[in-house]
C-alpha cells in the first residue's frame, strides 16, 4: 500500500429519517418529495453514506466486512479482501455456505477490462430428469443431498485468489479459519434461523452435529440451536481449510510460485481427501456426488457480457444466471422518456414492471448454461433492434399477464428452432397453482428471495470487485465430516424442455442461476459497482438502483434505501418455479393514492415493510478522487472504509 497504516476505522450509524419514512398515511397531507416528483428531493437517509479515500470493504455481515478491512490493512487488494468476506460469509452459514456458489465480476485496472468468474456448480452423476421424474416430482427438490450441485464457491475463490489477488491462501483464509477453529458469537439472525430450522437440520447427522449444540430429543421445546451471542465453533470445516492451506504450504516448500500453490489447494479440494469425504457424506445421506462430478468440475474465467446505457457500459455475467436480463431491460429503457414521467409515479412505476416482463420472459425460456447444448440467441437477445421491437409491446394503459417470450433468432441471423414451444408457452396458469393463502404467499415469497448476500470492494490502485455468492443457505445439509453445508441450487433447473429448452437437467450442467453481480464504467473508468441479497427479484433491484442514481441524481446510500417495486411476473427459479402475474409488491411507505392508481391498471398491489433483499453498492467520484459506498438500511450489510 502507499499510504501508512491506520488503525480500522469500522462507521456504523443510524439517524433520523425525515420524509422517507412517510407512510401512505401522509398522501393525505400532501405526497413526500420522493414520491410522483419529476426531480425528487432526495431525504435524509437511515445510514449514513460511507467515503473513503483508499479501500471499501462491504458484506452482508458487519464480520465479514472487518475480514476484508484487515486484509486491506495487512497490504492486499481489493480481490484479497473479496476473498476473505467471501471465506468469512460462508462460514457464517446464514444466507450462504461454502458448498455452495461463487461468480464475480472484477476490474483489472492493469488490462483496463471486466473479467467474470463462473463458480457454478454442475449437476452430478445421475441426476437427470427422469431420475426425479419417477421419484413424482416436478422439479429436484429445494433442499438435502438432491438439491445440491457440486461445490463451486472454494474453486471460484481460490480461482480469483490465484489469478488477480495478491496474497496467499493462507493470509486470505485466516479470519474465517480463526472463526471456525477458536469460534465467535453467533449473531441473532443466523441462530434463530437454525432454531426456526431445528427438526430439518436435525433429519441430517452432520448438520445435527454442527448446528444444534443443545440438541435433546426427548424435548423439542427446548432450544437446540446456539443462543445469539454464543460462541459457536465448526472444528470440521477448520479442519478442511487447514486441509487446504497445508496444501499450499506444502507446494510453496517445494518451490512452487504463489498462483501454483493456491492451484494445489485448489487440487485437493477438487481431486483429493476433501473430495472424497464430500461425496461419501453426500452418498450416505441419500446424495448423488461422486469423486468425479468433482474432480471434472472446473471454475471459468470469461468474458462478461455488455450494453451501453447512455453512454455508461453496464456489465454482467452470461446467461448461466439472470444477469443479462438487466441489460435487455436497460436497452428497452433506453428508448423511453422515463423523466417526463416523474420519480415512483404510477406511469413511471407500471413501464418498469412491463420492460421487466418482457425481458424476464426470455429470461425464463432462452438463458442456460451456455457450455452445453443448445446455444442460447445471447446476441439476438442483447441487440438494440430487439429491444425495439420488444417495446412496441408495451401496453401503456394496464399490466398485460400474457407477455411472452420473443423470437431473437432473425436479429442474430437466425431461425428459431423452438417456434413451436412458444406458441403454448405462458406464465398465466400453465406453470403451477399459484399462492392462494397468505401462508402460501409468505412461503413462495420466501422462496422467490431465497439465500444470498453480496459483496463488493474496491482499492486506489483500481481494482473493482462485485460478488454475489450463495448456495448452502439454511437449512443446510452437512457434507461428511468436511464442514461444508451443501447447495440448493439443482431446484433452478426445470425437467421438461417446453419450460426452458436450455434449461433442463443433465448432469455436468450449470443450472441457470439468479445470482448477479453489476459492475458500470463510464469514459472506461469504474463508474458503479453493486449487487444485492436476494433471489429472483435481483436484477429487478439492481435495475432500480441504477436508473435512480443515473436518471434520479440519488447517492448510493439514497439509492440503497429508496423505496422500489417487485414483480411476480415471472418464474420462480426456486421451489415449484410458479408465477404471479400482476403482482406487485410496493414499500409500504407508498402513499395511497399511488397504490389507487395501480390498482387500477390491473395489478395486485402488495405493501411489504421489506420490499427488497440488502443491497451493497460503490460509487466512484473520479471528481474528488474518492469513494461513496452505501448499504441498505433493511438487513445486516455493513461497510468499512479508509
Amino acid at each position: 500500500m502507499n499510504h501508512p497504516r491506520n488503525p480500522i476505522i469500522i462507521i456504523l450509524a443510524v439517524v433520523p429519517a425525515i420524509g422517507l419514512l412517510a407512510g401512505a398515511a401522509l398522501a393525505q397531507q400532501g405526497r413526500p418529495a420522493q414520491f410522483g416528483s419529476q426531480n425528487p428531493r432526495w431525504p435524509r437517509t437511515e445510514k449514513p453514506p460511507l467515503h473513503g479515500k483508499h479501500w471499501v470493504a462491504l458484506t452482508g455481515k458487519p464480520l465479514g466486512a472487518t475480514a476484508g478491512a484487515m486484509i486491506f490493512e495487512r497490504g492486499g487488494n481489493a480481490v484479497d479482501s473479496a476473498c476473505a468476506m467471501l471465506a468469512v460469509v460462508c462460514t457464517m452459514v446464514d444466507t450462504l455456505s461454502w458448498g455452495g456458489e461463487t461468480q464475480a465480476l472484477i476490474y483489472n485496472p492493469n488490462s483496463k477490462k471486466v473479467i467474470a468468474i463462473n463458480g457454478l456448480g454442475v449437476a452430478p452423476t445421475g441426476a437427470t430428469a427422469e431420475f426425479f421424474k419417477k421419484k413424482g416430482m416436478a422439479f429436484p427438490p429445494s433442499e438435502g443431498p438432491l438439491a445440491a450441485v457440486t461445490p463451486g464457491t472454494p474453486g471460484g475463490l481460490m480461482t480469483m485468489l490465484a489469478e488477480f489477488g495478491t496474497m496467499s491462501l493462507k493470509q486470505v483464509l485466516e479470519p474465517a479459519l480463526e472463526m471456525a477453529r477458536n469460534g465467535y458469537p453467533v449473531e441473532a439472525q443466523a441462530a434463530n434461523a437454525w432454531e426456526n430450522s431445528k427438526k430439518t437440520l436435525a433429519q441430517w447427522p452432520y448438520s445435527k452435529k454442527a448446528f444444534l449444540a443443545h440438541f435433546d430429543a426427548a424435548d423439542e421445546k427446548k432450544r437446540w440451536a446456539p443462543e445469539p451471542g454464543e460462541i459457536w465453533t465448526q472444528p470440521d470445516l477448520a479442519d478442511t481449510l487447514q486441509k487446504l492451506i497445508d496444501a499450499e504450504q506444502a507446494a510453496l516448500k517445494a518451490g512452487k510460485g504463489r498462483k501454483e500453490a493456491i492451484y494445489a489447494a485448489y487440487e485437493r479440494f477438487y481431486k483429493g481427501d476433501i473430495a472424497i469425504e464430500y461425496c461419501r457424506g453426500s452418498q450416505e445421506q441419500g446424495g448423488l456426488h461422486t469423486p468425479a462430478d468433482l474432480a471434472n468440475w472446473k471454475c471459468y474465467v470469461e468474458e462478461p457480457v455488455k450494453t451501453t446505457y447512455k453512454g455508461i457500459d453496464v456489465y454482467k455475467l452470461n446467461c448461466w444466471q439472470q444477469g443479462p436480463v438487466l441489460l435487455q431491460a436497460l436497452n428497452i429503457l433506453e428508448g423511453i422518456d422515463l423523466k417526463s414521467m416523474g420519480y415512483n409515479s404510477p406511469k413511471y412505476l407500471h413501464t418498469l414492471y412491463q420492460v421487466m416482463n418482457l425481458a424476464y420472459a426470455d429470461r425464463d425460456f432462452y438463458y442456460g448454461d451456455p457450455y452445453v447444448a443448445p446455444e442460447e440467441p445471447m446476441k439476438g437477445l442483447l441487440s438494440k433492434e430487439y429491444a425495439a421491437e420488444r417495446r412496441k409491446l408495451i401496453n401503456w394503459e394496464k399490466n398485460d399477464p400474457n407477455v411472452k417470450p420473443g423470437d431473437p433468432y432473425p436479429f442474430q441471423g437466425g431461425v428459431n428452432p423452438y417456434k413451436n414451444l412458444l406458441e403454448n408457452w405462458s406464465n398465466v396458469g400453465a406453470v403451477g397453482r399459484a399462492p392462494q393463502t397468505e401462508a402460501e404467499l409468505a412461503e413462495w415469497y420466501k422462496q422467490f428471495t431465497a439465500g444470498t448476500t453480496s459483496i463488493q470492494s474496491a482499492d486506489e490502485k483500481g481494482w473493482v470487485v462485485s460478488v454475489t455468492p450463495s448456495g448452502g443457505w439454511n437449512p443446510a445439509c452437512i457434507a461428511g465430516n468436511t464442514g461444508i453445508g451443501m447447495s440448493q441450487r439443482m431446484q433452478a433447473f426445470v425437467l421438461d424442455e417446453a419450460k426452458n429448452p436450455f434449461n433442463v437437467l443433465h448432469p455436468g450442467q450449470r443450472p441457470r442461476s439468479t445470482l448477479t453481480p453489476s459492475l458500470a464504467l463510464k469514459d472506461g473508468k469504474p463508474f458503479l459497482s453493486w449487487s444485492i441479497q436476494g433471489g429472483d427479484e435481483q436484477d429487478q433491484h439492481c435495475l432500480q438502483h441504477f436508473l435512480n442514481i443515473v436518471e434520479w441524481g440519488a447517492t448510493v446510500q439514497q439509492a440503497c434505501e429508496a423505496p422500489d417495486i417487485t414483480s411476480g411476473q415471472m418464474q420462480s427459479t426456486f421451489g415449484t418455479h410458479i408465477a404471479t402475474p400482476g403482482d406487485m409488491r410496493v414499500d409500504s411507505r407508498t402513499p395511497l393514492d399511488i397504490i389507487k392508481a395501480l390498482e387500477g391498471m390491473a395489478y395486485k398491489v402488495l405493501p411489504a415493510q421489506r420490499n427488497s433483499g440488502p443491497m451493497n453498492s460503490i460509487f466512484f467520484d473520479w471528481k474528488h478522487g474518492s469513494f461513496w459506498a452505501g448499504s441498505s438500511n433493511n438487513g445486516e450489510d455493513y461497510g468499512v472504509v479508509w
